[in-house]
């Protein structure tokens, strides 16, 4: 079985392409940065694939090189940066990239490998998501309403792939990373960054379907209990971002 893996050459990416290498998975690394995905791949006995998930080209050119993919973890993000100016003050194209990386990125990667997975009758997405769609507080004009986009994409994706295609969100979690070293003290709140990668891990063997469209916590949820909860979860809508009134 054959994984791809986007934003794969660090942080949480790098360690999903260890935990599904290490489950058995063959695993294709992708991110625009090839010293680290090459390191990745080199590391894990996997393949590298330079890839730019905001550009279309890029997208098309890499899927084909990778050849038929199972599971597709559309992992690859990024944020203003810790000393952004304000979003009025931004050049709109900087600005504009961000839902060009976290949310069209997202949905070229769909694209590419969907038409593969239904003819196939197999495959599964996995998409990282952040609580910074749903949480109070901040002030980003960018990241956070990007993160909110792809939420909602992913369960209107599983919707629309009902049956056929599980279509997976999940948040990594308050983990450390490059995002946001510097942003919070050593004593926040961290999330160990090994649980994200498990929990990809756990949702890429086919147990957990039935969560498809969830919001799922790398942290806080325990995959188990949601299954043998599923009738609550489904008549509660739980792990679903609403207003509620």
């Amino acid at each position: 079985m054959r994984a791809l893996v986007t934003g794969g050459g660090r942080g949480i990416g790098a360690g999903i392409a260890r935990a599904l290498a290490g489950d058995g998975w063959d695993v294709v690394v992708a991110a625009r940065s090839r010293g680290q995905v090459e390191a990745v791949a080199d590391e894990i006995g996997g393949e590298w694939l330079e890839m730019d998930v905001a550009d279309h080209g890029s997208v098309e050119r890499a899927m084909a090189e990778a050849g038929q993919v199972d599971l597709l973890v559309a992992n690859a993000g990024i944020s203003e940066g810790l000393d952004s100016p304000p979003s009025w003050t931004l050049d709109p194209r900087d600005w504009w990239h961000i839902y060009e990386v976290n949310v069209l990125g997202v949905h070229l990667c769909c694209r590419a490998v969907i038409p593969s997975m239904l003819e196939r009758d197999r495959g599964r997405i996995i998409i990282t998501g952040s609580g910074a769609a749903y949480l109070p507080g901040g002030d980003s004009t960018a990241y956070s309403p990007s993160k909110a986009a792809v939420c909602r994409y992913v369960e209107m994706l599983a919707n629309e792939l009902a049956g056929r295609i599980p279509v997976f969100l999940f948040s990594p979690g308050l983990v450390r990373t490059d995002l946001n070293a510097g942003a919070l003290p050593d004593d926040a709140p961290w999330t160990p960054p090994e649980l994200a990668p498990e929990l990809v891990r756990k949702l890429a063997t086919g147990r957990y379907d039935l969560l498809v469209g969830r919001y799922l916590h790398a942290e806080h949820d325990d995959l188990d209990d949601l299954i043998g909860r599923i009738d609550e979860v489904r008549e509660r809508d739980l792990n679903a971002i609403r207003l509620r009134r």
